[in-house]
């Protein structure tokens, strides 16, 4: 037994039962429950994936890991946003857009591609995306694949990988004979294709440490590391800036002539047409919660009142034309205004708020436990009373010896729990 088993018991609230089937709801959980709800939510809607939108990215990373022990890892993921500033000449990390790029992947891939669970902040969810990157396709690998080793490396290069000597950080590559070493953006540790001839003899993981091969693999997907690639498109735009934004000639030449280098990214808002966000690639069955959304609002206001004084000051600095100076347009924007966000997605969007909002909010009744450490006494006497309040009681465990032991107390408290030798679960108490 696990906290997966958990969400399953949330089918049977009316609460949430009763809010099957709305498109605009507002459903009031305390903080503390918010993910244990939110698991509950996945496992009882036929909606997918649940796309949660949080205010900050502290945010995020705390909600996808409370989830994560709910749903389990493999369910769960995160779109993250750049650690950069925008118009900074500084690329974001590898890993960052690395994971960007897998997220569009598997929501473009629907079905048991995509997460279970999607959670995002504002700001990554409000930043615009590159030209046609949510098309990006990663390079599969797997033994007993044909493959060109020249073509590999050309295809890597260009989504962003650098050949180097030898392989130690994300987003490099190397070939030593028949031997092809890739860090992909993705993943913790880098990957070896052994080649015999044209065919993949092998696949493995590699210690960077030693460079020897450990753990085999059946398949690798290599994402990109960029989301801008100097694409005909991308070239043609950045060729018709040279004359047109003098004041970028340089980056705007380096783009036409379809170089990469670092910091290319904070040019993307003067490449991109269209203003696509991530939510525009959300399907019809999909289910979106906007959590505390007046945070989100306010979080997003201030991310672009920042933008904006950057902009300003950057347009003095590098002498460009804005409205501010000249009463022309203003530097594109990356991130865009928080009433674009669903602009143009049809899945249902719910509210989840801290504390109901008025009589009609729906609300998961959910209190507070006050700590207890060192005191087995004590928290035997506050299970059985929530027991004998009508609680189903559920108690998870470290470990069998310490599940044997709280069996104990609780059947001496005349709290009634039967379970089995295995730790599995019987009759209508939860426990461990």
């Amino acid at each position: 037994m696990s906290l997966r088993s958990l969400p399953t018991l949330l089918h049977q609230d009316p609460t949430l039962t009763g809010l099957a089937g709305s498109r605009n709801a507002v459903l009031a959980v305390a903080e503390p429950a918010r993910a244990y709800v939110i698991a509950g939510l996945a496992t009882l809607s036929g909606r997918h994936p649940l796309v949660v939108a949080v205010a900050t990215v502290a945010d995020a990373d705390r909600l996808v890991h409370d989830l994560s022990a709910f749903l389990g890892p493999d369910q769960v993921d995160s779109f993250p946003a750049w650690e950069t500033l925008p118009f900074e000449r500084v690329s974001p990390s590898v890993e960052t857009m690395g994971r960007r790029l897998r997220t569009m992947w598997r929501l473009r891939q629907g079905g048991d591609a995509a997460p279970r669970v999607l959670v995002a902040p504002v700001r990554a969810l409000l930043q615009r995306l590159g030209p046609h990157v949510e098309d990006v396709e990663p390079v599969v690998v797997r033994p007993g694949d044909q493959i060109d080793p020249s073509d590999l490396v050309a295809r890597l290069t260009a989504i962003g990988y650098r050949r180097e000597y030898q392989v130690e950080h994300r987003g490099e590559l190397a070939v030593r004979g028949s031997i092809v070493d890739v860090f992909p953006s993705t993943a913790d540790a880098p990957i070896r294709i052994d080649l015999w001839g044209d065919e993949v003899d092998r696949l493995t993981e590699f210690s960077v440490a030693d460079q020897r091969s450990t753990d085999d693999l059946e398949e690798v997907q290599l994402f990109g590391c960029r989301e801008l690639l100097p694409t005909d498109e991308v070239r043609a735009r950045a060729n018709q800036l040279v004359g047109r934004e003098p004041w970028g000639r340089e980056q705007w030449e380096r783009l036409a002539e379809g170089l990469t280098f670092d910091g290319m990214e904070s040019w993307l808002p003067w490449m991109a047409e269209d203003e696509h966000l991530l939510a525009d690639l959300i399907g019809p069955d999909a289910q979106v919660l906007l959590v505390e959304p007046r945070r989100m609002r306010d979080r997003a206001a201030e991310v672009l009142d920042e933008e904006g004084a950057l902009a300003d000051t950057l347009a003095q600095t590098w002498g460009a034309r804005t409205s501010a100076a000249s009463g022309e347009e203003p530097f594109p924007r990356l991130h865009l205004p928080f009433d674009r966000l669903l602009a143009h997605t049809r899945a249902p969007a719910w509210s989840v708020t801290a504390a109901a909002e008025g009589p009609n909010t729906a609300t998961l009744l959910a209190s507070g436990w006050d700590p207890v450490v060192g005191d087995g006494d004590r928290l035997v006497k506050q299970l059985a009373e929530l027991a004998a309040d009508g609680f189903r009681v559920v108690v998870c465990a470290d470990g069998k010896g310490t599940g044997a032991r709280m069996a104990g107390a609780l059947r001496d408290a005349g709290l009634a729990a039967p379970f089995d030798e295995t730790g599995d679960l019987s009759g209508d108490d939860l426990l461990k």
